[in-house]
């Protein structure tokens, strides 16, 4: 440790580290624009300067490495107005259309030009009017509110290895954009949305189902019908100004009942239909000499992943379809059933962490013989937040409400699903009751926990040792299969979540959150884990109904025919 003087206040600093990195830990605050933790600092846009006694010029903090004795003004007059100087060149040429971003309230550019007391237009720019990308199922892209920063490129780059976007010219001509600037669609994308997660502006955000929910929401010829992902309960309370961390199922429950929603289904009871059908595929491959390892199917960035840099694995690609479309599917077939409703006439929107659920759900294997999809519309859970402040609704004069039948009902394991390795966990405690016909003495799996990208264990059931591996990030997901491409790794199932901790940080979940409050996210499913009763998807009593009256069995023709599907390789502009 060595000694720095910051503001004529000495603190202590790790000798090597930034001198931002040494003054956030001291609770100095500096503003960033371009810097992300854990990335080499690119130095890019000169927020964060500060003032280094016996340096010329003004330092970026994020860079620029501590030294003893070092005596460092954060807020010196030249350093404010070079950064209230930044923040109008960067205002120059930016729309002017505040009171209609998305990101109106939440955005990193309009708080620091508050914060510096930016008010009024002292440049005007030569103004390059660029089109807005709506190409996308998932993701819009709006270059006109793009700063440069290079948050997008890094974290599509660097943490999940897709490199979909990039920077384009040079000089004032320089644009971030796509593969010869061709819409999202074509390129390279696998519809995450993590670069919305880290986009300063609203130059990125998702594509809206908001209007086309509320348009069925007032039909009075639709039954609409909503689900929610195991994650959203533990995040969307966020949105509304609380702690992360808190399940807030049971209020959102009796938010969605007031805003209109038919019937209300909790997606984690279909994540333990999963379970059942991928339970059994696994078990299936082991006995019968299949395709090894078996890779998961529930996140349909990885699947798109595996489509466009890895087709040669498709094989090992569960052929599960996923707990939003398994939903979807048997809502418009054994529910409808048993309400005795058209299936045309039901309107199926489902609450998601994640905006390529959007695109998941339009695909043409997600519909049925007649041209119907599984799902409708898909709502991210920032969305399912606008519609309840839209309504107006006071989510603290609310009673917490339960979620209907038959598919209300749910395992602990399929609220799993919403951290990395849950999918895993919940799989390995249905296939050891489905090899050796009894539980587990102990179902927590404790080496495939946590917010590690890469974790690996081995479980014994019955005769069998099972190697296993949860990855999270496809950066990650890149690593473990180029360890099996050269033979590295002898593995025999394999969870994959697109997004770094799984589901919790997903692409359409609240913006702004930091990585304490996705753990928090993630202990508050491992606390509800823990307190049920119901702990095996196998157990859940509405599960057995389904397959008794429905679909007969895992795997079988009925539960082919609704709840599985294949996938092809796919070509991209990269």
């Amino acid at each position: 440790m060595i000694n720095i003087e910051v503001n004529k206040r000495t603190i202590e600093a790790k000798e090597g580290e930034t001198i931002l990195t040494a003054l956030k830990r001291a609770g100095i605050i500096v503003p960033t624009l371009c810097h992300m933790e854990d990335f080499a600092p690119t130095g890019a846009c000169r927020i964060c300067v500060v003032e280094v006694e016996g340096r010329p010029g003004l330092i970026p903090s994020c860079a620029y490495p501590v030294e003893p004795g070092m005596k460092i003004q954060t807020h010196s007059p030249k350093v404010v107005r070079a950064r209230k100087t930044i923040i109008e060149l960067l205002l120059a040429d930016h729309p002017d259309d505040c009171l209609y971003c998305v990101r109106n309230g939440n955005c990193e550019l309009q708080t620091l030009a508050e914060e510096h007391g930016v008010r009024e237009r002292r440049y005007s720019g030569g103004r390059i009017f660029k089109n807005v990308d709506t190409s996308s199922m998932s993701i819009v892209r709006d270059p006109d509110k793009c700063i440069l920063c290079g948050r997008c490129v890094r974290v599509c780059e660097e943490t999940q290895g897709v490199s979909a976007l990039d920077f384009i010219n040079r000089g004032s001509q320089a644009i971030v954009g796509t593969a010869f600037n061709e819409g999202l669609n074509v390129s390279s994308c696998i519809n995450c949305g993590q670069c919305i997660m880290v986009c300063p502006t609203g130059a990125l955000r998702e594509q809206s189902h908001l209007k086309s929910v509320i348009d069925a929401l007032n039909d009075p010829n639709k039954t609409v019908v909503v689900q929610h992902a195991p994650s959203v309960s533990v995040t969307v309370a966020e949105e509304f100004g609380m702690k992360p961390g808190q399940d807030f199922c049971g209020v959102m429950t009796a938010a969605l009942r007031a805003l209109g929603f038919d019937f209300v289904f909790d997606t984690s009871f279909s994540a333990d239909l999963t379970i059942m059908e991928e339970g059994s595929e696994l078990v299936h491959r082991l006995t019968n000499g299949g395709v090894l390892p078996m890779m998961t199917s529930c996140s349909p960035g990885w699947v798109k992943f595996v489509e466009q840099f890895y087709p040669e694995f498709l094989p090992n690609v569960s052929s599960c379809k996923s707990p939003q479309q398994m939903m979807g599917a048997v809502i418009k077939s054994f529910f409808a059933e048993k309400k005795e409703l058209d299936p045309k006439n039901i309107f199926s929107v489902s609450l998601m962490p994640c905006t390529a659920k959007k695109f998941e759900a339009q695909r043409p294997e997600m519909e049925d013989i007649e041209g119907f999809p599984d799902v409708d519309a898909v709502l991210t859970t920032r969305e399912l937040a606008r519609l309840i402040k839209l309504y107006h609704l006071d989510i603290n004069a609310l009673e917490p409400d339960a979620a209907d039948n038959p598919f209300g009902q749910r395992s602990s394991a399929g609220k799993l699903f919403g951290a990395s390795g849950g999918v895993m966990e919940a799989a390995i405690r249905s296939a050891h009751f489905l090899v050796t016909g009894k539980e587990m003495t102990d179902i927590k799996v404790k080496e495939i926990r946590g917010f590690d990208g890469i974790k690996e264990t081995s479980v014994k059931i019955g005769d069998l040792t099972l190697n296993v591996a949860a990855v999270s990030g496809l950066g990650n997901a890149h690593k473990i299969l180029q360890a099996i491409k050269k033979g590295e790794k002898d593995l025999h199932f394999i969870e994959v979540m697109s997004c770094p901790g799984g589901c919790i940080n997903g692409g359409g979940q609240p913006l702004g959150t930091d990585i304490e409050a996705v753990k928090e996210r993630m202990m508050a499913l491992y606390k509800i884990d823990r307190d049920e009763s119901l702990q095996c998807s196998h157990l859940n009593p509405e599960i057995t109904r389904i397959y008794e009256e429905y679909l007969k069995k895992p795997l079988g023709e009925k539960s082919h025919h609704l709840l599985h599907t294949e996938y092809e390789k796919r070509d991209s502009i990269k």
